[in-house]
């Protein structure tokens, strides 16, 4: 028997029900927004539909990479910066 034992789930996060913190968060804001709309079964498709697109945009990519993918594709007021050159003066140094 081997003395080392390497865990295998170490690295895994943490789960609420059966989803991923970013994952619950893509999932519930378009439900609530159902709920407060009065539109409940709209919600839940919104946040079914939302959750697999970002499942799909994601495909097995850290949060991090969301993150990049945001800065370089969105305006850059939505993160709150103040001064951000346009995407297409933007180069990624590498």
């Amino acid at each position: 028997m081997n003395e080392y034992t390497i865990l295998k789930h170490l690295d895994d996060p943490e789960l609420i029900g059966l989803w991923t913190f970013d994952e619950f968060l893509v999932m519930s804001v378009p439900f609530f927004v159902g709920i407060i709309s009065g539109h409940v079964v709209i919600g839940i498709g919104i946040s079914m539909l939302s959750w697999f697109g970002y499942r799909k945009i994601r495909a097995g990519r850290e949060i991090r990479w969301i993150i990049h993918y945001g800065y370089w594709n969105l305006p850059g007021g939505f993160f709150g910066l103040k001064i951000v050159p346009p995407s297409h003066f933007r180069v990624m140094a590498g």
